[in-house]
């Protein structure tokens, strides 16, 4: 028997409105083989094989708004794909508790994916050899989508998402971003209250990954739909959250806003230049010269001692500027900061 939550809303109006997301105590313990010294081949290793408890989520408890757009970040093996499994109902917890719109995921898995979808990065859910239009429709007959519905849906999704030129070329042939809008558009055909987006621009160039952000941006504006966004590229937490839940080792170290984040530890930017011609003797108030090579220069803000915009405004009026990137620390950086900041043991990257 599982219990029930009792941690509902209730908006001025006296509605009722549950969240899209409760967590309590959730943890996932994983038991895998251990090879003892001396016992490979033998009898004891084949018959009485050891085995070692891995704890890859321990005792999270985190709710998340409907409507609400979250990060979910940290370093690779930190936990993060283990509960968006559990919270998706691929994945049994080994303790605690979890409501994604009012189901347990593990047990009601059929009737909750009538009501989320999900787009993994590095994971591809269109078929390779076939267009996305053969997708769509399959994703039409598993949604159980009546015809006209079907239709309005998917031109709607096309006409916003701008592929409908890519809808019968073979995925194999569509370019990393133009693959990613489909996706996207794919993964809400069955309008999902609640999506989740792992790695949604990896791999992706500056333009595809601002497309993506504002597609993203769109959907949660337009439809209201929840987003549980997990990234490596700080510019999509800032652009598109506004909370961000750090997991590491399986713990929750921080769950604060985005522009906590960024007051306390994205302090320092990047700055790639492309000039015009070659300077020899490159110089800029409030940046320091990490690079300089040809035409090419990398510079440094600390943002908490000069205001970027003052300094991309000296480089623009002073120098021949044709292209300009402005980027994060990496985010492993941020978390170890993060680490160090609250007293706790320094973050292990793989």
């Amino acid at each position: 028997m599982y219990p029930i939550f009792t941690n509902w809303c209730l908006p001025d109006d006296g509605v009722v409105i549950m969240q899209a997301i409760e967590v309590e105590g959730l943890g996932k313990v994983f038991q895998t083989k251990e090879k003892g010294e001396g016992l490979r081949g033998s009898v004891d290793a084949i018959f009485r094989p050891r085995y070692r408890s891995i704890s890859a989520v321990n005792d999270i408890s985190f709710q998340v708004q409907k409507g609400e757009m979250v990060a979910f970040i940290g370093p690779n093996g930190a936990g993060k794909s283990t509960t968006i499994k559990m919270l998706t109902g691929i994945l049994h917890p080994t303790c605690g508790l979890a409501r994604v719109l009012g189901l347990i995921p593990w047990r009601d898995r059929y009737h909750l994916s009538f009501h989320i979808g999900s787009v993994f990065g590095q994971k591809s859910q269109l078929w390779y050899h076939l267009p996305p239009a053969d997708t769509f429709a399959l994703l039409g007959r598993i949604y159980e989508l009546e015809a006209d519905d079907f239709r309005s849906r998917r031109n709607m999704l096309v006409d916003a998402f701008e592929i409908g030129e890519l809808m019968d070329i073979p995925v194999r042939k569509l370019s990393l971003g133009q693959r990613m809008r489909c996706e996207i558009a794919a993964s809400l055909l069955h309008r999902p209250e609640i999506i989740f987006l792992d790695e949604p621009t990896i791999g992706l160039d500056v333009v595809a990954r601002q497309t993506i952000r504002d597609l993203i941006k769109w959907m949660n504006d337009d439809e209201q739909t929840t987003v549980f966004l997990t990234s490596h590229d700080t510019g999509d937490i800032e652009t598109l959250c506004k909370r961000v839940v750090v997991i590491n080792h399986g713990t929750i170290i921080l769950d604060d806003t985005v522009s906590t984040l960024r007051r306390d530890y994205l302090k320092q930017k990047t700055i790639d230049l492309k000039l015009g011609t070659m300077v020899e003797d490159f110089c800029c108030p409030g940046a320091m010269v990490l690079k300089q090579k040809g035409y090419g220069v990398k510079l440094l803000v600390h943002t908490d001692q000069v205001e970027l915009r003052k300094v991309l405004q000296h480089l623009v009026e002073n120098y021949p500027v044709i292209d300009v990137n402005v980027s994060n620390p990496p985010l492993d950086q941020v978390i170890s900061k993060i680490y160090r900041d609250n007293g706790t043991q320094s973050v292990e990257v793989s």
